[in-house]
């Protein structure tokens, strides 16, 4: 375990995309752990570690809606794929020897706990990787902001955005060899700029609440570990810093 690091206990968000791995869509169970390793040796650093998990690599609930489905329908099925996406990484962090819990917003028992946030608590005290399933339990909430909610509940020292690039650009590097890497935003800047890092309820649930968001590329080995121990890598977001660009 290293001394004095700076976060005790942190909320882990990674897209449905994230286990997919190179394939088009569902689940990489490679990659799946890897990502459990990964989450392993953050582990062994001392620091709690919960996590939201998408359903994008599944259903994208937003995407059905607009192409006819009900909105309230194609949210539950969406919710229903973080499931799925759960019961994957559960399995991949038992396979590394990470005990893991599952708790679900949608009463599901014969696979999971239902939420209830002083057993939250517990397991987390305990050393167990908490992985947080179906949403807020609601339509017309994102996992982004059910992980800003549930950071929040569990008074994590910090949302975790993991992605594919390794912060957030004023524009998409992909797209874009000019793009510039930002080290440090405001929540308000991410707002007024409409920056796509998280949608605008969980940005907005995170300033609220004074948690800071850290967006890093987690594809990289040693990338989480690097980013708990507080090394400089991606892009943090919260605070009253000033916005400097690399």
């Amino acid at each position: 375990m290293i001394m004095n690091l700076p976060y005790k206990r942190v909320l882990l968000k990674l897209s449905g995309e994230a286990i997919k791995g190179t394939r088009e869509y569902g689940i990489d169970p490679q990659f799946l752990v890897f990502i459990a390793e990964e989450i392993k040796a953050g582990l062994s650093l001392g620091v709690e570690i919960a996590i939201v998990i998408g359903g994008g690599n599944i259903f994208r609930g937003l995407a059905a809606s607009e192409n006819g489905m009900d909105r309230i329908a194609a949210d539950y099925t969406g919710m229903l794929a973080t499931v799925m996406n759960s019961l994957a990484l559960k399995d991949a962090l038992l396979k590394v020897d990470v005990d893991a819990r599952i708790q679900t917003a949608i009463d599901m028992k014969e696979i999971a706990e239902p939420f209830i946030l002083d057993k939250a608590r517990s397991h987390l005290n305990k050393g167990r990787v908490l992985i947080f399933a179906a949403g807020t339990g609601n339509p017309y909430f994102t996992t982004d902001t059910t992980a800003a909610l549930r950071a929040a509940e569990i008074e994590a020292n910090a949302l975790f955005k993991a992605t594919k690039v390794d912060g957030v650009y004023n524009c998409d590097p992909v797209k874009h060899s000019d793009a510039k890497k930002y080290d440090s935003l405001g929540y308000m800047d991410v707002l007024k700029e409409e920056l796509k890092v998280m949608d605008s309820t969980a940005v907005s649930l995170s300033k609220d609440n004074s948690i800071p968001i850290v967006v890093f590329d987690m594809n990289q080995p040693g990338n989480l570990v690097k980013v708990l121990s507080g090394e400089s890598i991606g892009t943090v977001i919260g605070g009253k810093q000033n916005v400097r660009v690399k």
